[in-house]
């Protein structure tokens, strides 16, 4: 049995990939800073599908946290076969409203941690010859918006070239960048919901099933529903201008994930 180890696995986006992927068979290791939900859930997932759930608890803010799970990747007598970057969190607020600590936070989660994490994970996989990486990035990478969508941004940029480095060797990297997701990402981050559409919203479940299966085709970048992809076309074809404008209006009240 082959073992993933997802961060930020205890809501959203995190608990869906470790739903999905115990279904399949997959042993976990699930990391959050949280540990009773840790715990709660990896009684759950070996409950209900005979798998092994490790756990640990790490806050990738931290270096403390990050440190701890780069040696659990390290670790060759219990290799992962399969990270998901997925932690992460929005600021509420505008260039200069959000506090230079928390911009840091956000850098160290969304930049730093997945850096090194990708970089635990695959020097192992390589030297198998096989596994792979999803780095959840968010379709705010594709528009002009503040600390979060330049750091999903690198996400995209840094798994590109990572997966084409890596070419030939095994190990397969793909950026995740969902839309707006229901999850519990807008609640902590204080961001009002009640203007976005309906039909903007995804399924976290349908929305990882579709992720697992672009990973299986060797994409790098994966946009993984129709309505998403349609409007990144158009995104690609407006001016710049005026979608920073569009942005800066409302991306500062929710932000997607």
């Amino acid at each position: 049995m082959t073992t993933a180890l997802i961060t930020g696995s205890t809501a959203g986006i995190g608990s869906a990939f470790a739903r999905r992927l115990a279904a399949q068979g997959h042993n976990l290791v699930l990391v959050a800073r949280d540990t009773k939900r840790l715990g709660e859930q990896a009684t759950e997932l070996h409950d209900r599908h005979g798998i092994e759930a490790e756990v640990l608890t790490a806050d990738l803010s931290t270096e403390e946290g990050i440190a701890a799970v780069e040696r659990r990747l390290g670790d060759r007598t219990h290799p992962v076969d399969l990270l998901v970057n997925n932690a992460g969190f929005g600021n509420k607020g505008r260039y200069l409203e959000v506090s230079m600590a928390d911009e840091l936070t956000m850098l160290k989660v969304h930049i730093e941690a997945v850096l090194r994490l990708t970089s635990a994970a695959t020097e192992s996989m390589r030297s198998r010859g096989r596994g792979g990486v999803v780095n959840v990035a968010s379709v705010a990478a594709f528009v002009p918006r503040g600390t979060y969508g330049a750091s999903k941004a690198w996400v995209v940029q840094f798994t590109q070239g990572a997966a084409r480095d890596l070419s030939g060797s095994g190990v397969r990297l793909m950026a995740l960048c969902p839309g707006f997701v229901r999850t519990e990402f807008h609640q902590r981050a204080g961001m009002g919901t009640d203007n976005i559409p309906n039909w903007m919203w995804l399924d976290a479940d349908k929305l990882v099933a579709a992720a697992l299966d672009d990973l299986a085709r060797g994409k790098t970048v994966s946009v993984p529903d129709p309505r998403y992809k349609a409007l990144m076309g158009l995104v690609k074809l407006t001016p710049r201008g005026l979608l920073g404008g569009v942005s800066s209006r409302t991306g500062r009240k929710y932000g997607p994930q």
